[in-house]
């Protein structure tokens, strides 16, 4: 009988170990068989169902990105194509202020130069009409002056006891004056 209490008798004196039958020796050559039967059978699921599904899932994301790359690059040329026509509009916005101001200023100086014109003129005709009231001032004075030396001449005639002769004091005065009677 056994002398090891795990094991046990089945027949005629063959005794079977008890603990885990992976571990047996004899079995060894059944388990590789079975191990091989069992890579083969994964082999042939993943290479026929599963690697060909994630092969698509990869090619989709690949295509996926690469579609993806392509539109950030269209849309960076068109951005790149925005920003080019933004900067002419902006200089095209620049040059035309620029020739607005130029043209504003052209008038403004125009508008200015007749301003100086106009007033140039009305100085002008202010002085010529400021020249000519002097001269009949002066003229009306030069005449009060003549009438009253006139007068005066008669007056001290008179009062010296002579007799005033009119035609020869106007011929004094006239002398005097620088005029003629």
């Amino acid at each position: 009988m056994a002398t090891d209490p795990r094991e046990s008798v089945l027949g005629e004196g063959d005794a079977v170990a008890s603990g885990m039958p992976q571990l047996d020796p004899s079995s060894y050559p059944n388990q590789i068989f079975w191990l091989f039967i069992a890579l083969i059978a994964i082999y042939f699921i993943l290479s026929r169902v599963a690697l060909p599904r994630i092969g698509a899932v990869l090619a989709e994301r690949q295509g996926t990105i690469t579609n993806d790359i392509a539109a950030a690059e269209e849309l960076k040329l068109k951005a790149s194509e925005a920003e080019k026509t933004y900067e002419k509009a902006l200089a095209d916005a620049r040059s035309e202020a620029n020739r607005i101001a130029e043209e504003n200023r052209a008038e403004m100086q125009a508008e200015l130069d007749e301003a100086l014109k106009r007033a140039d003129s009305e100085i002008a005709a202010q002085q010529a009409e400021s020249e000519r009231r002097i001269a009949e001032i002066r003229d009306s004075a030069a005449e009060n002056v003549e009438a009253i030396a006139r007068e005066t001449a008669l007056a001290l005639v008179d009062a010296l006891g002579g007799q005033p002769d009119s035609s020869r004091v106007d011929a004094a005065v006239n002398d005097k004056m620088g005029g003629t009677a």
